[in-house]
């Protein structure tokens, strides 16, 4: 990156390293994150109000003027993210790279609560969130989001699709 980004935005697969991006492009621009899972998920794995979960996007967008913001979450402020970004990044990694990525975060975290994670909502991993990663999160409605992205929001968007494309595009990684 030659010129230093004001607004990113980080989309892209469960397990694809959003998040991990989002804290290290946060320390070396320092820009504040918002990691959209922390917004979302409340203690225990509850879900937060709808309502609650825009307004804090919504707050946090109307006071920051840099930020980065970390999630998929397309009830959020999707289009407004898109819109102020000067960055979009899509990690679109393979289902195993992604799968392989979950099982060492929850290798690492297990029993824990990551750091971008809501509160109290300790590491865990069962079928049905494999199954997620490797199938039920990449239907074709969530591959034309992206697409759409692609599409529509040239010049400020780069698609990331593994680990040696992320460390060509940010090589102090």
């Amino acid at each position: 990156m030659s010129k230093k980004p004001r607004k990113i935005v980080i989309m892209g697969y469960s397990g694809s390293g959003k998040s991990t991006l989002a804290t290290k492009l946060a320390d070396k621009y320092q820009i504040e994150v918002l990691h959209l899972d922390q917004v979302h998920w409340l203690p225990n794995w509850g879900e937060r109000q709808a309502e609650d979960e825009q307004q804090i996007c919504k707050s946090f967008m109307d006071i920051k003027d840099a930020w980065i913001i970390d999630g998929n979450y397309t009830k959020l402020e999707f289009e407004r993210r898109l819109e102020e970004a000067d960055l979009i990044i899509l990690l679109l990694y393979g289902r195993i790279p992604c799968a392989l990525r979950v099982i060492k975060r929850w290798l690492t975290y297990k029993g824990k609560t990551r750091p971008d994670m809501g509160t109290d909502c300790p590491e865990k991993f069962d079928w049905k969130f494999l199954r997620w990663i490797l199938w039920d999160g990449r239907v074709a409605s969530q591959r034309n989001v992206y697409q759409d992205i692609t599409k529509n929001m040239k010049g400020k968007t780069l698609v990331i699709c593994n680990q040696r494309d992320l460390y060509e595009c940010f090589d102090w990684l």
